[in-house]
């Protein structure tokens, strides 16, 4: 038997005699309407983008050799984010929640797997911006005292965000632990 063919035991705590969590692929999506929202926010982007562009170009008839070219790519660039970037995004981005710990992946050239024990859990809030409410998202927030930040989970619908936040809020205030 090889060493990768030896299971690993991990050694449990000292004190609580709990195994190690695991950093593994969270179990569910995202909303598959983060998928409408991240292309119509994406477009939005690359339509002003578009429009400066296009002004500067109607405005400044000079130079038109390298203004064109510029423009192309641009529109170019911008059709291919706003085909490829949202699909990519909710093929990545998962999250889950257990008795023990949040865990999430996120991210689409930069990914990202986190997790945070329950014991760890200093807030949870969820918000939503404009352009979220339209589309029926939310975003949660999982506060700890971690040097690497919260975990955000991007892309609920707002039913599952809101029983996250109470379903974790009732969880960490009833789980014994330092939140440190």
């Amino acid at each position: 038997m090889t060493s990768q063919q030896i299971p690993q035991k991990h050694p449990e705590h000292p004190e609580t005699g709990e195994l190690p969590l695991e950093l593994r692929p969270p179990r569910h999506r995202v909303s598959s309407a983060a998928i409408r929202y991240w292309t119509t926010r994406a477009l939005l982007g690359w339509l002003v983008l578009t429009a400066v562009q296009v002004v500067w170009l109607v405005l400044g008839r000079d130079h038109l050799g390298w203004r064109i070219p510029i423009l192309v790519a641009t529109l170019v660039l911008g059709a291919a984010h706003v085909m490829v970037m949202p699909r990519w995004r909710y093929a990545v981005h998962r999250w889950e929640s257990t008795a023990e710990a949040v865990y999430t992946q996120s991210g689409w050239f930069d990914q990202e797997r986190r997790i945070a024990p329950i014991s760890r859990i200093q807030t949870v809030d969820s918000e939503r911006g404009p352009l979220e409410q339209i589309f029926g998202l939310s975003n949660v927030t999982v506060t700890t005292a971690s040097a690497a930040g919260p975990l955000k989970i991007n892309g609920l619908d707002r039913d599952t965000a809101q029983r996250l936040v109470d379903d974790l809020t009732s969880t960490t205030q009833a789980t014994h632990g330092d939140a440190t």
